[in-house]
C-alpha cells in the first residue's frame, strides 16, 4: 500500500512537472545536441566561454513573442526562434550548465527558471522578469551578474517604468485582471528605483572598459520603458566592440556589423546602454 501511494506521488509530480514546462520534441533534440556540442569548451574566461556559446546560436531565427504560449504561464524552452531576451537568457543557462559540468534537461530547466523569474520562482506571468532592469537587478541578488554601468561611468535617470500598464491591450496575458493588477504593483515598486545607463557619446572611449560575454541593454527615451533590446558584447578583429544578438531587423542571431557605438547611432530612441558583467557566482 505504501509502495502504491508514493509511486501515485511520483506520477502526480511528473504530472504537474509537464504542465509547468513547455518544450516541443524538436526542441528537446535541439537541447541535446547543442549541450553535446558544447561540453568541450574549455574558455579560461566565463565571457569567452558565454561568447562561444552565443555563437553557436548564429543563423537561429528570430521570433517575437516566443514566451507568450497557452493561457497559463510555464517555462518555454524554445531554441527553434529566439528574441533577444530569450537568446541572453539561453545563453547565460547554457554558461552554467558548463561552469557545473551538467548535461541534463532537468538541470537546463532549472538555471533557465532560476534566470527568468523573480527570486528563481515561477508563479504565474507577473513573476516572469519583463522589464530588463529589473531583470538585471534581479539576477546581480541572485549572484548571477554584476551591474557595472555605473563604474563605466553611467548617469542616473529618474523615469517612470510603466510601459505595460499603460499599454494593456499589447499583452494578451494581461487581459486576467489579477495578472494586471499584479503587473501595476511591479511598475510601483520599479518607481522607486533608479536607472542607470551610460550615454550614447560616451560608449566608443568606454568600450574597452567592457568585456567580451557582458550583457548589454539598450536603454530607451520611449516613454514608459527603459531597454528596448538586449544582446552580448564580443570584441572582433576590427578592434572595435560589436552586438551578439538575435536581430529583428535581420531575422537571426547574428554578430553586428558595425561596431555597438556606431550601430546604436541608428537607432532613434536609443539614449545608450547599460551593461551587466555574468558572474554565475551562486551556480
Amino acid at each position: 500500500m505504501n509502495h502504491k501511494i508514493a509511486f501515485l506521488f511520483l506520477l502526480f509530480g511528473l504530472m504537474v512537472r509537464s504542465q509547468q514546462i513547455t518544450c516541443s520534441p524538436e526542441d528537446k533534440s535541439l537541447f541535446e545536441s547543442k549541450i553535446e556540442a558544447l561540453q568541450d569548451v574549455k574558455a579560461s574566461k566565463l565571457g569567452d566561454t558565454l561568447v562561444f556559446v552565443g555563437k553557436s546560436f548564429m543563423g537561429t531565427p528570430y521570433v517575437e513573442k516566443t514566451l507568450e504560449v497557452g493561457e497559463l504561464e510555464t517555462l518555454v524552452v524554445n531554441f527553434s526562434g529566439l528574441d533577444c531576451t530569450t537568446f541572453v537568457e539561453n545563453v547565460l543557462a547554457f554558461g552554467s550548465m558548463l561552469k557545473k559540468n551538467q548535461h541534463s534537461f532537468d538541470a537546463f530547466t532549472e538555471n533557465l527558471k532560476t534566470i527568468r523569474y523573480r527570486n528563481s520562482f515561477m508563479n504565474g506571468y507577473p513573476s516572469r522578469l519583463h522589464y530588463f532592469t529589473e531583470w538585471i537587478r534581479n539576477n546581480q541578488k541572485k549572484g548571477l551578474v554584476k551591474d557595472i554601468t555605473s563604474d563605466l561611468g553611467g548617469v542616473a535617470l529618474n523615469k517612470p517604468i510603466n510601459f505595460m500598464g499603460t499599454h494593456r491591450s499589447l499583452y494578451p496575458f494581461l487581459v486576467d485582471d489579477e495578472n494586471f493588477e499584479a503587473m501595476l504593483q511591479v511598475e510601483k515598486e520599479l518607481a522607486k528605483e533608479e536607472l542607470c545607463y551610460l550615454p550614447q557619446d560616451q560608449i566608443e572611449s568606454k568600450e574597452h572598459l567592457i568585456q567580451s560575454g557582458d550583457i548589454i541593454a539598450l536603454a530607451t527615451s520611449i516613454k514608459g520603458l527603459d531597454v528596448t533590446h538586449t544582446g552580448i558584447a564580443i570584441h572582433q578583429p576590427d578592434g572595435r566592440l560589436h552586438l551578439l544578438h538575435a536581430s529583428s531587423k535581420n531575422g537571426e542571431v547574428e554578430i553586428s556589423e558595425l561596431p555597438l557605438a556606431d550601430y546604436l547611432k541608428g537607432i532613434k530612441s536609443n539614449i545608450g546602454i547599460i551593461v551587466a558583467r555574468p558572474t554565475l557566482l551562486s551556480f
